[in-house]
């Protein structure tokens, strides 16, 4: 039977297990602060052993994606957050990583 993996912000740096077939939703929060908003890319995958099935952002900042584990094998999830700006403010120039190992058997 398929299980679901749901990975968030607190997640990075992780290594999480999966098997074929299994579901992997990452969910990432962005957030404003001082008229600075943190927004993330939609998460990708650096091979073929987790297959998108969907991949979003929102004007807030947020972006969310859905994975199935589709052969065994070792990859990585990963995303950026950005500084986006309010007219006049400056952000810092910093972007963040955030990644996920994946291990499929």
């Amino acid at each position: 039977m398929a299980e679901r993996v749901a990975l968030t912000n607190a997640d990075n740096g992780r290594t999480v297990f999966a098997h074929t077939g299994d579901g992997i939703e990452v969910i990432l929060t962005g957030h404003r602060d001082h008229g600075l908003n943190y927004t993330w890319s939609i998460p990708v995958s650096d091979s073929s052993v987790l297959h998108r099935i969907k991949g979003v952002t929102t004007p807030r900042g947020d972006a969310t994606a859905r994975f199935r584990a589709v052969k065994n094998g070792t990859t990585t999830l990963s995303a950026q957050r950005h500084c986006r700006p309010d007219r006049g403010k400056l952000c810092p120039l910093v972007v963040v990583p955030w990644k996920v190992r994946v291990e499929v058997k």
